[in-house]
């Protein structure tokens, strides 16, 4: 199929000064992010993708992007985090079995550390982060392995995994169909597109027979990889056609290894390590919830009323944590929205962007009669 839209693209964001920052993580893996400036700011915001996504999902072109958002509106110094799920790297397809631990304990640590680095101690962070980007985000925050945010947005799920039941019974087999049975390294949502008759084409053949909601077989493949329903990730009537046709770029492949830590997540109802026997992972809690109520960063918590794959994970989330911390957190509910298209839906800007701005001028006046008790705050590593 030929691409409409240039792969890794920011032409979505104007007027502003983009530079790529690289950096390195403990565990010695080469890590980005991209910076959005248009004015000098203490607020800063970073924004973190979930698995298979990238920066990608946050400046396309094709409608009103979150980052040309908040630089529209008194947010002018914007990064974006391409982190090891990101389809800009090579990680999800060489086999490596990373789990959700590797990252809240490497990535964002070494993330905010970069962060820091060229924007200094004084200003102050906001976060919104997504999908797994959030689970494992509200690991490295409520696990202490990071501190100096003021606020964060966490959409869809955080602490608190819930997925359906169809959901449950595909993650818990998958993974060892999808390597040992099959013997695929990764799934790709772009296999139809391959060319000559390989195994992954024939693969996603099969899948597209269950879907006849469109006729995208990346859409297709996608409600296979994620969640339950025709589609899975978003409403169909959300997204602009453009969007939906090149799902198979802004999703990308993945191997099936980070879906056993969401399983055994999911089993237990909360975040837990993958391997809680493993001393490399020491620095992580067993229970994520045993500092609640030292973690004074305030969180917006937000999911779709139709959110087919991570449910009411989120409002579950939340509800725990207000007992914990009442009046702390707070939730918004989108209705007529799922999981993917709150930040990628071609209606957004008017749907879901007005309430994150909202949270976010409100944690940057609270953060400014503060600004005394938060001076220097630096990242724990």
């Amino acid at each position: 199929m030929e691409r409409e839209i240039a792969l890794y693209t920011t032409e979505g964001v104007q007027n502003a000064e983009i530079t790529t920052y690289p950096f390195t993580t403990d565990d010695k893996l080469g890590l980005s992010m991209q910076r959005f400036r248009r004015d000098s700011s203490d607020d800063v915001v970073l924004i973190i993708h979930g698995l298979t996504t990238s920066t990608d999902m946050f400046i396309q072109p094709e409608h009103y992007n979150l980052v040309s958002y908040l630089l529209d509106h008194g947010f002018g110094d914007v990064w974006c985090l391409d982190f090891r799920m990101s389809n800009r790297f090579p990680y999800n397809l060489l086999g490596f079995h990373h789990n959700l631990d590797d990252i809240a304990l490497y990535d964002f640590p070494a993330a905010l550390a970069e962060l820091r680095r060229h924007i200094g101690l004084e200003r102050r962070i906001h976060v919104i982060c997504h999908c797994l980007g959030s689970v494992s985000f509200m690991m490295s925050l409520f696990g202490k392995t990071i501190d100096g945010i003021a606020s964060v947005i966490s959409n869809s799920v955080a602490l608190t995994p819930r997925i359906p039941g169809w959901s449950r019974v595909k993650i818990s087999v998958s993974p060892f169909f999808i390597e040992y049975v099959l013997g695929f390294q990764y799934v790709n949502p772009r296999w139809s597109d391959g060319k000559g008759l390989t195994r992954g084409k024939i693969f996603s053949k099969l899948v597209s027979l269950f879907h006849q909601e469109c006729d995208v077989p990346a859409c297709h493949m996608l409600s296979l990889m994620w969640g339950t329903g025709w589609p899975a990730l978003y409403e169909h009537e959300n997204m602009a056609d453009v969007t939906h046709r090149r799902g198979g770029d802004l999703y990308g492949a993945t191997g099936v290894h980070y879906h056993r830590h969401v399983w055994k997540m999911v089993r237990r109802g909360r975040a837990v390590k993958f391997q809680p026997d493993d001393p490399a992972y020491d620095r992580l809690p067993d229970d994520y919830f045993q500092h609640a109520r030292d973690i004074e960063t305030p969180i917006l918590f937000i999911t779709g009323k139709s959110n087919r794959v991570f449910t009411d994970s989120n409002i579950v989330c939340h509800r725990k944590l207000e007992k914990l911390v009442p009046g702390r957190h707070q939730l918004h509910i989108f209705d007529n929205y799922g999981h993917q298209d709150v930040f990628m839906g071609k209606d957004v800007a008017a749907d879901v962007f007005p309430r994150l701005l909202e949270f976010l001028e409100e944690q940057r006046g609270r953060a400014e009669t503060r600004a005394p008790e938060l001076a220097g705050v630096g990242i724990g590593r």
